[in-house]
């Protein structure tokens, strides 16, 4: 063997044989960085704006629905308060002016009735008399609520106002029910006779009112209803 050839061994594939592992192919520099930078680089910002405009719509629309539901409800509010001024002050007037005077007998020996002789009915006309007076003012309010239906003070106040009236509502009927009772019963244990077999012309004006008080005590509670839910929807 001629000592000017030399065999020569890449440091490679001599780490490669020393350890008895076949050498691992080189990695390619350009894949590595095509790789790199693909990992590290931001989402495209096309797929953001598409996002956005996705979902803007959707909350303007949902924004809009509230809205308008709130603005149906004022409204059905103010249909509402036309409807119970209307019983209100018809049983008002029918109980006021509910005066009877049995005819078969003489001027001198007469049987009379009238509202003012029982106090049950003054107050339930004095209630229903303030009921259709407070509707009738509350009108304005609630076509405010129909233009600003975000107005929650408005909205509180008219709560408020509400749930007293359906209070005073409540006990004027009740009491005027409880006398329209005995009107056409009576109590035999107390000795009280039933007056409607002579007097129909006025139990029938005080029965009626006292039905249509009890409608408005329905509308009123319904108004409070509407109205809380309105204030908690706010």
């Amino acid at each position: 063997m001629s000592t000017s050839e030399a065999t020569v061994i890449p440091i490679g594939d001599y780490a490669a044989d020393a350890a008895g592992k076949t050498p691992a192919a080189p990695v390619a520099p350009a894949a590595t960085s095509t790789a790199a930078t693909a990992a590290t680089a931001p989402a495209p910002a096309t797929a953001t704006t598409n996002a956005r405009k996705a979902r803007i719509p959707f909350l303007l629309r949902s924004s809009k629905r509230r809205q308008g539901c709130r603005r149906c409800l004022a409204a059905f509010d103010f249909l509402l308060r036309i409807c119970a001024f209307g019983p209100t002050l018809a049983a008002a007037i029918s109980t006021g002016t509910s005066d009877e005077t049995l005819s078969f007998f003489t001027q001198f020996f007469q049987f009379h009735a009238n509202y003012a002789d029982f106090p049950a009915f003054t107050f339930f006309v004095i209630g229903n008399a303030i009921a259709a007076g407070y509707l009738v003012l509350s009108l304005p309010f609630s076509a405010v609520g129909i233009l600003r239906p975000k107005a929650t003070g408005l909205r509180l106040l008219l709560l408020i106002f509400d749930t007293v009236m359906v209070a005073l509502t409540t006990a004027a009927a009740s009491s005027a029910s409880a006398i329209v009772y005995l009107a056409h019963n009576g109590n035999p244990k107390a000795n009280w006779v039933a007056i409607c077999m002579q007097f129909h012309g006025f139990c029938e004006r005080t029965s009626g009112a006292v039905v249509g008080t009890f409608i408005a005590v329905l509308i009123f509670m319904l108004l409070v209803v509407m109205s809380a839910f309105a204030v908690r929807k706010h």
